[in-house]
């Protein structure tokens, strides 16, 4: 969190860099707002700043209609931080507290109630359940203008317990009722679709992200090219399909789900998947203070670490090795054999959820890929955004058959480390070469050296 006073300078500023990162409460209107909102300068006496939109909520504001700060890009600060409030708010933007309660919350992060109720307030201004309570009154919204459901389907979709807390959160949130907030559906919507804006922090190089995606992709799980990506979801209470494809300021969003409970952990994964949280400036400025580096930085800006919409299945695919061809083609045959047929299947390639765990661990799978999954459906391990890295990478490790390189992946796209470097790998060691550097001048680029590899492996081809 910034001093007031920089936090005011950003104000003035409008940069939208810092949308997400903390909130502008204004006393006299009683509204909260992103950084960037266009609406009239606030004198610096009428101003208040909150490091969490639900942290303006508990003081008694409402989002802006203006700017909807509801929407804004999450704060990159989680890219970096591992500790258990930057643990805990992953969690909560998958929906853990409306399936499990805070008490769930804090069983998966081996806290009491109470400590983790101390450590949210003093870093976010705000507990579990409030943080929660805000993010289902952003998808309530989200559902309110996007789809034609019933108020009341919607109340209990978004997460909340009882149709009177739906009414009155909304209210209490945007300052009108969920019938005002209702919106024209958009014409040519497929039916029981949901259509979303995920905002990121500019800049973003979606077709070289997507062409990663697609040189990737496994038949009958994504359909995929430098243009779009469609692939499958298994969630908490049931599967999806999702499109993603790329819009003028933000990524569009298409999501068919079985249950609209999904919603709010559909579109975290979405964004999980695109690194969409990410600050591309604030990385490309630390790894331009290398002058080797600077050039390819600057040629490609917006450059993210794909991640992963589902870690487990993130770490089968880097056990397989997904960079070749090979691997594609083993981790194909799971899903052929092993995978999930979805009921009602889109036009497209996309017909199977990733098999589940409980399916691999007793599969002909080789070793290493039973020995994870016999762990993950044991409990003994979890790759879920509760898992302290260092301790999955010790586990890991432990498991039979596991190598250090596969491990090194599943860290940085399943674990979201964004320090993780693979001098191994022949596009990075190509990528060395090409600038006459060596895998020790990778130390200059903590702790974004997860960031420099996709700028010095070989571009990715168009699909």
């Amino acid at each position: 969190m910034l001093t007031d006073e920089d936090a005011y300078s950003v104000l003035r500023s409008r940069d939208g860099r810092f949308d997400g990162r903390f909130f502008v409460a204004v006393v006299t209107t009683g509204v909260f707002c992103r950084p960037s909102c266009p609406a009239a300068l606030p004198k610096r006496e009428n101003v208040r700043f909150y490091p969490s939109s639900a942290a303006a909520l508990e003081a008694g504001f409402r989002s802006c209609k203006r700017c909807r700060p509801d929407t804004a890009p999450g704060s990159p600060e989680w890219n970096v931080r591992a500790d258990v409030v930057g643990r805990a708010m992953q969690l909560i933007a998958d929906g853990l507290v409306d399936r499990e309660g805070v008490a769930g919350l804090a069983a998966r992060l081996g806290y009491s109630e109470r400590q983790l109720h101390r450590q949210l307030t003093a870093d976010l201004g705000a507990g579990p359940q409030a943080l929660a309570r805000a993010q289902r009154a952003a998808t309530a919204r989200t559902l309110l203008e996007s789809t034609d459901l019933p108020a009341s389907e919607i109340a209990f979709a978004a997460g909340f317990p009882s149709i009177r807390q739906f009414n009155d959160t909304v209210r209490k949130v945007y300052g009108t009722t969920p019938t005002a907030l209702r919106g024209t559906p958009a014409a040519g919507r497929p039916p029981g679709a949901v259509r979303l804006r995920l905002a990121y922090r500019p800049p973003l190089d979606l077709p070289a992200l997507f062409s990663c995606l697609a040189a990737r992709a496994i038949p009958g799980l994504e359909d995929a090219t430098a243009h779009h990506y469609r692939r499958s979801l298994a969630l908490p209470h049931g599967l999806g399909v999702v499109t993603l494809r790329p819009a003028s300021t933000y990524v569009s969003c298409e999501l068919h789900l079985e249950d609209l409970k999904d919603l709010a952990a559909a579109a975290r994964r979405c964004r999980r998947l695109l690194d969409l949280d990410a600050d591309p400036r604030d990385i490309a400025d630390h790894l331009a203070r290398d002058p080797l580096l600077a050039g390819v930085v600057a040629r490609a800006p917006g450059r993210r670490v794909p991640g992963h919409v589902d870690a487990a299945e993130m770490a089968i695919r880097a056990i397989l090795n997904e960079e070749t061809p090979a691997g594609r083609s083993r981790l194909a045959h799971l899903v052929r054999t092993y995978g999930t047929p979805l009921p009602d299947p889109p036009a497209g390639q996309v017909t199977h959820a990733f098999p589940r765990m409980e399916a691999l661990a007793s599969s002909g799978a080789p070793p290493p890929v039973t020995s994870l999954a016999r762990a993950l459906t044991s409990g003994t391990l979890r790759l879920g955004p509760e898992a302290d890295r260092d301790q999955i990478e010790r586990e890991l490790l432990a498991l039979p058959g596991m190598e250090a390189e596969a491990v090194a992946r599943i860290r940085m796209r399943a674990l979201g480390d964004p320090d993780v470097f693979l001098p191994t790998d022949p596009a990075v060691r190509e990528g060395l070469r090409g600038l006459g550097l060596t895998a020790e001048d990778a130390d200059r680029w903590r702790p974004w050296r997860s960031y420099a590899m996709q700028h010095l492996s070989t571009p990715w081809p168009p699909s």
